[in-house]
């Protein structure tokens, strides 16, 4: 299920938090939206409820609201307008007693309403007369299915509540399974096809996704697209019917073939050279050796040029391309910022709903909270950057998609640039279809500034004091350089257990170049608790002051210090350096 389309859970009280992780449990990628002040422990917290409801709403999320009924009802009546693209929405008691689906019934409400209710263990009040009569809704037909002519159908479903016999032509367990009326010599039809066909009032037509579509190599999404059209045609096929685009893995980072994917609204998956080997080896082109992949061993080819670019293969069965080869693994290197989860950008946040495996320091791992739900931890020492880079990339070669997660900002003396290193050192050719982000956060030196004032407010550097990476040497020297050019410096990594002079010495160095009362901020624990802030003379700085959880910004020679009225200092640097 894609982020867009996962349900949003709604509610507002903390008695219905527990009820909502259970359901949530079912409903992969799903949010939990809880009203500011009187819940904890949720995903995106609200103020406005109606604001809130109808804005998920006009995005086409599922809604399940754990409140009374009337209440969703009012809320999204003033903007209800199209019941063909309207999502489901559903009102469950807030003791789980009862599962209400209310709207989206031509987009599965009543499905994920069983599904909740199952979890639940309840049985959902459906009203739906044509599904509780025949075991089946015609007009929101199961995954894998579309229906081609759904204004035809309201008149369909009536006639056979009112008796008529209806004939099957094609195969689809869903509807041979049902309570329909099926008869051979029916007067209605329901037709399953992937075939171009003309539906008629009496005859319902639903195209199965059996169709693969295979791209061996692509420089012109537009000539691709009709290429695949042109194949279609000639075979008398639907594009409706298309269940994905699949290629080679080589070329999963071509963009062209995911805007291919796209112009048919459907997913693009790949496949590794082992899998396409055996196909390979006995004659078939890539494309059509692809193509008989995707649609399994009773798949057949629609197209059979060896030369050609594009391959079309039917499968017997509906495809579901999520079980079929791999995704393009995508590796997000996010920051989550100094502290917990207020700190976290609107992108971190939605990359970390989507996820599949997290990868990073426990302590990192840990301040993700409730966005850690359901996802892969791979947890490592704080010093094994490298390992761990390497570790997130095979995982996101194999499809999945990976956070890798640092505090602060990844791209300042974090894991961004170790995942760089190995990429660029190793150079494995499966990693070269990876898709990487990388997602800002806040750095410490950003949080420590705003926490007293402005000490960043003109020309500065940052300088770590580990010398792991880098001999002293070039430590002092840039220490000397910043401190004669009159930087405000923010040192990261300080003091460990293991460094306890290297913080004394910058100090004497900076003695020589500013005065014993420069201002400096030592800033601990950022944003978690424990958190303290607090401003000291440079010849006071001592390294029991400061540990690796803390962050030091030292003022040039224009930075103040002011004492305010209600006792706190803060301090800042002016903007003009005269």
């Amino acid at each position: 299920m894609s982020t867009k389309n996962a349900p949003a859970v709604v509610v507002l009280g903390q008695n219905s938090v527990v009820l909502a992780r259970k359901m949530l449990t079912v409903l992969p990628g799903g949010t939990l939206y809880g009203l500011a002040g009187r819940t904890s422990d949720v995903d995106v917290s609200f103020t406005n409820f109606g604001q809130t409801l109808r804005e998920l709403f006009a995005e086409g999320k599922p809604l399940i609201g754990i409140c009374a009924a009337g209440i969703l009802i009012r809320t999204l009546a003033p903007i209800l307008c199209d019941k063909q693209q309207e999502p489901p929405v559903l009102a469950v008691a807030e003791d789980g007693s009862a599962v209400v689906p209310l709207l989206g019934g031509l987009n599965g409400v009543n499905d994920l309403a069983r599904r909740i209710a199952e979890i639940l263990n309840v049985k959902p009040a459906i009203t739906t007369t044509g599904d509780l009569r025949f075991r089946t809704t015609l007009l929101s037909p199961p995954p894998g299915y579309n229906l081609a002519n759904p204004d035809d159908a309201k008149t369909f479903i009536s006639d056979l509540l009112a008796g008529a016999r209806v004939k099957l032509e094609g195969t689809a367990p869903w509807l041979s399974n049902s309570q329909l009326p099926i008869d051979s010599d029916g007067d209605l039809t329901i037709q399953v096809t992937e075939r171009l066909v003309n539906p008629t009032p009496n005859r319902l037509v639903y195209h199965p996704a059996t169709i693969a579509i295979a791209i061996n190599n692509t420089t012109n999404e537009d000539e691709t697209v009709t290429l695949i059209q042109q194949s279609l045609a000639a075979a008398g096929l639907t594009s409706v019917s298309v269940a994905g685009i699949f290629a080679p893995i080589t070329i999963a980072a071509n963009p062209a073939i995911h805007a291919i994917a796209d112009t048919f609204s459907v997913p693009a998956r790949f496949f590794t050279p082992n899998q396409l080997e055996i196909l390979l080896s006995k004659g078939y082109s890539l494309a059509q050796a692809t193509a008989l992949t995707a649609t399994g061993i009773l798949g057949r080819l629609m197209t059979s040029s060896s030369s050609a670019v594009v391959a079309v293969a039917i499968a017997p069965e509906p495809i579901d391309p999520s079980t079929i080869g791999q995704s393009r693994g995508r590796l997000a290197i996010i920051g989550t910022g100094p502290g917990g989860s207020k700190w976290m950008s609107p992108e971190v946040q939605e990359i970390l709903k989507s996820v599949t495996d997290l990868v990073g320091y426990k302590t990192y791992l840990d301040l993700v909270g409730s966005l850690a739900n359901g996802k892969q931890r791979h947890e490592s020492d704080n010093r094994e950057e490298t390992a761990r880079a390497r570790m997130a990339l095979d995982l996101a070669a194999t499809g999945r998609s990976v956070a890798v997660v640092s505090s602060g900002d990844p791209g300042i003396y974090a894991m961004a640039t170790a995942v760089f290193e190995v990429l660029e050192q190793d150079a494995k050719p499966e990693w070269n279809s990876i898709d990487i982000q990388v997602a800002p956060g806040i750095s410490a030196m950003q949080a420590a500034a705003a926490a007293i004032g402005a000490p960043l407010g003109h020309d500065f550097c940052a300088i770590s004091l580990s010398d792991i990476l880098k001999p002293w040497l070039i430590i002092e020297q840039r220490i000397i350089a910043a401190a004669q050019a009159d930087f405000v410096i923010a040192f990261y990594n300080p003091v460990s257990r293991e460094r306890t002079w290297q913080l004394t010495q910058a100090r004497n160095i900076l003695l020589l170049h500013r005065a014993p009362n420069t201002p400096v901020v030592l800033a601990r624990n950022l944003g978690r608790p424990g958190q303290t802030i607090k401003a000291i003379a440079l010849e006071e700085l001592v390294s029991t002051d400061a540990d690796m959880r803390t962050i030091i910004l030292v003022g040039s020679t224009k930075t103040r210090t002011i004492k305010c009225s209600d006792g706190s200092i803060r301090v800042y640097t002016p903007r003009r350096y005269i």
